[in-house]
């Protein structure tokens, strides 16, 4: 194509052109105070909003800013001018806009900012991975400079709902200590009424080459199963978790977490949000106030009740961080853990299958957090984005219209008890529900690793609450190896499969969701373990052992195995104790004892063919480098800029 006709010299439209406009009517309500005393910005400021078409009478007034992840360009009929890139940050426009509609009629003036954010869906299996978790940094980093170029403004109302995306969100609002902030959750995408669930569909390739899915189902599979057009997948995976946390943290108003996308209730939230916002500006309650120590006690709790993914234990750790508290540490997850049974049943963890909708339906976090409160764990006395204390929160909730009124639309609609979504404490033990997360150790993982134990399939854990297994390792060194093996049959029951050099050195630690989506819904994967350094998608379950430490590229045990090693794994669901242990080779007539095993892997050299992906982006290898000074994963692959301060200077100082 010429550069003629590149351009459509048809349309002489073109050359009906303005090189000057009236501009905006009346005057700016300026003072003589102003104009001596305020910045030069803050009055060109509302020169620009003037231009921008506010009224120019409105424009000394109190700015709160929206800050969302949106993605997409929607028509007017609600249809796609441009794809976003998922649908969590594709309709997130009608929740701030409704937000904003609240924040101008209460005399407060509304901005709005926009940082968009990636899929991890969209990019399992890609070199798109290697940006996943690195992008948060990146993206909450931005947001703050964002939150920081309106440094007038009395309120952050933050609008998420995706697994990187409110994560940072969150970041960005908890490091504005002074300021009142918002978290407005982006709900849940509905479930299909006869197709599959975002998790399961994900997995039509492997269950098509493994003869397990026809061609037309995967086709019809593939095309149903986002049934509407917004908010996170209908699993509780990092999406939903992120969206308990946050109401578990109190930084988002109760029962705002995992409602449906595009319905009134779920604009409702947003305005109440708003009007929570302008009550905080007006009690000169900041976010300081709200995320305290105890404060990130209860999002634990909550996240335990409710199964959430492993993936919060590098987001709560970073949220955190920004906003000063105590970062939790393996021993507090394991406490946590201990005390706080799971009551929530739905995708993926079960042992019902009931899409994050049905839990919202079901009460969700007020309804969970009332039951944690009848275990006497929670701290009520903390101040949440209501204004009041989560004390009076839950006893508003327990007395609420709003509760008994969806409970009762939830069994009318779909034949669901609303106690079979949520349970007393009581009812999940008599379902046989564990507790969330344990935590293995090893001579394979001696600085630790993770695994949602309650989510190992029940028919692979015996009476005591173990889930045992010996084999022999098929080991990688990469996650694409692995799922070709998985597609062309070169795996089988009682195999146990090791994925090295998928960190943060070596892919950034990608999710290897792939692979344990396969696992799952392939009829032999229950009888297969994989132990890695990477992690793993929010909807993973089965025996999946991941964040192996140290990494295989830092020298970790993990990157010395090879295939044909024996592996024990030993999990107790129960009591939280886990195992994952080298015994000797399949040559050994008898394997050596424990301490000889021990010695014999850290003897060895690094798998010889370990190396990061030639693929990894240079911006991964600076964030791998900037997290591992900060303390790695188990401080939630956070900045810590006194420490990277500290590195810079000793190397610069170096003789």
């Amino acid at each position: 194509m010429s550069v003629r006709e590149i351009f459509d010299n048809d349309n002489r439209d073109i050359y009906c052109v303005r090189t000057h406009a009236a501009g905006p009517q009346g005057e700016l309500p300026l003072t003589p105070d102003m104009l001596i005393n305020r910045p030069c910005g803050d009055i060109f400021g509302m020169t620009m909003n003037a231009g921008m078409g506010w009224s120019p009478d409105e424009l000394n007034r109190d700015g709160i800013l929206l800050l969302s992840t949106l993605g997409g360009l929607r028509g007017p009929d609600g249809k796609p001018v441009a794809l976003a890139l998922h649908q969590g940050h594709y309709e997130l426009d009608i929740q701030m806009k409704a937000a904003a509609d609240v924040i101008k009629h209460n005399n407060a003036l509304p901005y709005a900012v926009y940082v968009s954010d990636p899929c991890d869906g969209r990019t399992q299996g890609t070199t798109g991975m290697f940006d996943s978790l690195p992008y948060r940094n990146d993206a909450s980093m931005v947001m703050r400079r964002l939150i920081r170029s309106l440094p007038d403004a009395k309120a952050v109302i933050g609008v998420a709902t995706c697994d990187k995306g409110l994560p940072a969100t969150m970041m960005a609002l908890a490091s504005q200590h002074d300021k009142a902030t918002v978290l407005i959750p982006g709900g849940a995408t509905l479930p299909a009424l006869h197709g599959e669930d975002n998790g399961k569909v994900q997995t039509i390739g492997a269950r098509f080459a493994n003869g397990e899915l026809s061609l037309q189902g995967a086709r019809r599979a593939g095309c149903q199963a986002c049934a509407s057009s917004g908010g996170g997948c209908q699993f509780l995976g990092t999406a939903g978790t992120s969206q308990v946390v946050a109401e578990g943290l109190g930084l988002a108003i109760p029962h705002s977490a995992l409602a449906p996308s595009g319905e009134p209730v779920w604009q409702e939230i947003a305005r109440a949000s708003a009007r929570a916002a302008l009550q905080l500006t007006r009690k000169g309650i900041t976010t300081k106030d709200i995320l305290t120590d105890k404060a990130f006690e209860n999002a634990m709790m909550v996240h335990a009740a409710f199964g959430g993914s492993t993936n919060l234990l590098l987001h709560i750790p970073a949220i955190a961080h920004q906003a000063g508290c105590h970062i939790p540490t393996v021993e507090d997850w394991i406490r946590i853990n201990k005390q706080v049974p799971r009551l929530v049943s739905v995708l993926p963890n079960g042992p019902v299958y009931h899409p994050t909708v049905n839990a919202f339906m079901a009460g969700g976090v007020p309804e969970v957090m009332l039951h944690l409160r009848s275990l006497g764990l929670l701290h009520e006395d903390v101040m949440t984005v209501t204004g009041n204390t989560l004390k009076e929160n839950l006893d508003w909730w327990e007395q609420s219209e709003r509760r008994q009124i969806f409970k009762e639309l939830l069994f009318k609609q779909e034949q669901v008890a609303a106690d079979d979504v949520i349970m007393s404490p009581q009812q999940a033990a008599k379902r046989g529900l564990t507790s969330t997360i344990t935590f293995p150790v090893g001579n394979i993982a001696p600085e630790g690793s993770v695994i949602k134990s309650t989510a190992i399939d029940a028919s692979v854990i015996n009476e005591e609450g173990v889930y045992y297994h010996k084999g022999a390792a098929k080991v990688y060194l990469s996650e694409k190896a692995a799922i070709y093996d998985i597609k062309h049959d070169k795996i089988k029951a009682g195999d146990i499969l090791v994925i090295i050099g998928a960190g943060p050195s070596g892919t950034g630690m990608e999710e290897t969701y792939q692979v344990t989506s396969a696992l799952k819904h392939l009829s032999y994967g229950k009888h297969v373990s994989l132990i890695t350094d990477a992690r793993f998608s929010g909807v993973s379950t089965g025996a999946c052992i991941g964040h192996v430490g140290p990494e295989a590229l830092a020298g970790g045990p993990i990157g010395k195995l090879r295939t044909g090693d024996i592996i024990e794994i030993k999990i107790d669901c129960k009591q939280l104790h886990g195992e994952v242990n080298f015994l000797g080779t399949d040559v050994d007539t008898i394997l050596p004892s424990r301490e000889e095993a021990a010695a014999i892997l850290n003897a060895r050299n690094t798998h010889p063919d370990l190396i990061p992906d030639p693929e990894l982006p240079d911006d991964t290898r600076l964030w791998a480098m900037l997290q591992a000074v900060s303390g790695g994963t188990w401080r939630g692959c956070i900045y810590d800029v006194n420490k990277i301060s500290e590195a810079l200077q000793d190397y610069i100082n170096k003789p």
